[in-house]
């Protein structure tokens, strides 16, 4: 028992996944702003901008780390204290842009869409090799709503710097949805397109697997009937074959390199187990480890405690 309890301890919500220097920087953002110095904020960028500095070309990690430091700073200061106070620093106006993204996605509507549009713009210009101010662009472009025409031309933007860039395809396949600007048919064509011709290992792999959970969902969402036997859509031909891809090859040791590789694996793990393939998803549960992502265990209630709680019965072979 005092190992199950161990085991339990370690379950968290880590937005950082096995980024061990972002996880560092997480820690010492809430240590530093707890000070109340004057020189809180001075800290807090130099930190920022030290960590944003590492790994020059790396894209996929740098996005990764944008991308979480964002939606930690949603409602803080530090971004827009940042940019305004560097005005050149490429670093500064990406997390701005991305930060009110962030935001916008948590309250439903973009505050500044004009004062996103133009940090992503300046800091292109500062750094033209640099997918991720194309990135912001395409999420900005996506929140609003913006004409195919535009969208496929940032998303095209962010692809010629980066070719399998995640937060690009998975932008598109949400924008393609029914649910926003596009269709079924749309979305499928997008899907089949990409597994064409996209390498087994590359970052944005879960885009096919991402959009399978979103049908899955959906069907869920109807409710009655329709959601009591939801279970039936992993036995369709296109989600079985888009399983089997991803549970024969992700947990190969090594397979998956990428800055999110641990959020795809709860992808697969959540997958598996809606699936009915719990005897799959053991392996998977052993590579997490502890590691939970709020989506898409969040839809059936806690993430960590519903992690936790499919997990225990997966490794149990319950």
């Amino acid at each position: 028992m005092a190992f199950l309890s161990s085991r339990r301890r370690k379950v968290r919500l880590a937005p950082e996944l096995d980024d061990q220097d972002l996880g560092k920087l997480l820690k010492s953002l809430v240590a530093t702003t707890r000070t109340g110095t004057i020189a809180t904020t001075e800290l807090c960028v130099a930190q920022m901008s030290r960590l944003l500095e590492q790994d020059p070309g790396d894209w996929d990690r740098r996005a990764h780390r944008i991308d979480v430091l964002a939606g930690y700073l949603v409602g803080s200061h530090l971004p827009r204290a940042w940019s305004t106070r560097e005005p050149r620093n490429a670093h500064a106006l990406v997390l701005q842009a991305w930060t009110q993204v962030a935001q916008a996605r948590a309250h439903g509507h973009l505050e500044d869409p004009a004062g996103a549009v133009e940090s992503c713009l300046r800091a292109a210009e500062l750094a033209p090799d640099d997918p991720t101010p194309w990135a912001a662009l395409l999420a900005v472009a996506r929140l609003e709503r913006r004409e195919q025409s535009q969208v496929f031309g940032l998303w095209n933007e962010v692809l010629a710097r980066d070719r399998w860039n995640r937060e690009a395809y998975l932008n598109m396949l949400a924008y393609l949805s029914p649910d926003e600007a596009g269709s079924r048919i749309q979305v499928l064509e997008f899907v089949d397109t990409l597994r064409a011709r996209m390498p087994a290992n590359a970052p944005c792999v879960a885009t096919e697997l991402t959009a399978q959970i979103h049908q899955y969902h959906a069907i869920l969402d109807r409710g009655g009937l329709e959601a009591l036997v939801a279970r039936n859509h992993w036995s369709n031909d296109m989600a079985t074959q888009a399983l089997d891809r991803a549970a024969h090859t992700w947990i190969q040791p090594g397979f998956l390199r990428h800055a999110k590789a641990l959020a795809d694996l709860n992808l697969l793990a959540y997958t598996l187990v809606a699936a009915d393939r719990r005897a799959e998803a053991r392996s998977v549960f052993e590579q997490i480890g502890g590691v939970v992502t709020a989506w898409p265990w969040q839809t059936g209630g806690d993430p960590v405690t519903e992690f936790d709680q499919i997990r225990q019965k997966a490794m149990a072979g319950v």
